[in-house]
């Protein structure tokens, strides 16, 4: 699971600097999302609470190579996906889009390689 414990690092790459910009500078962190609105900055705040708490969760995933949990990473991504989208389309705003974008990527970076992984898995053990 070499590539999917790799593919963890973008997910954590983003997490936890993005937790701590909303935590920040929330403000910012929505225009520099091209945000087309301006939000309250408490909900804001506890977002990006949240997406630290993510972030440390994902590291340790990452540190202790908990490969059981790898799928498990990517079905919440998958229902964040559904939300992002919800909420993208609901509300018009391009925030929505670009960090929808950003978790496709990582959903797509770790799919891939977890199914490389599971591949070259089995045939090894077929060998």
């Amino acid at each position: 699971m070499r590539r999917t414990h790799l593919s963890l690092y973008y997910l954590a790459g983003y997490l936890l600097p993005a937790g701590l910009l909303l935590l920040i500078a929330p403000t910012f962190a929505t225009k520099l999302l091209l945000s087309n609105q301006t939000y309250e900055e408490p909900p804001l705040r506890l977002a990006g609470l949240l997406l630290v708490a993510l972030g440390i969760l994902i590291v340790q995933i990452i540190r202790h190579r908990v490969e059981i949990l790898y799928t498990t990473t990517l079905v919440v991504r998958s229902v964040i996906s559904l939300g992002l989208f919800s909420l993208l389309v609901s509300t018009g705003n391009p925030f929505f889009g670009v960090v929808l974008l950003i978790v496709l990527v990582g959903i797509a970076l770790t799919g891939m390689s977890y199914l490389i992984d599971r591949r070259t898995a089995s045939r090894v053990s077929e060998a």
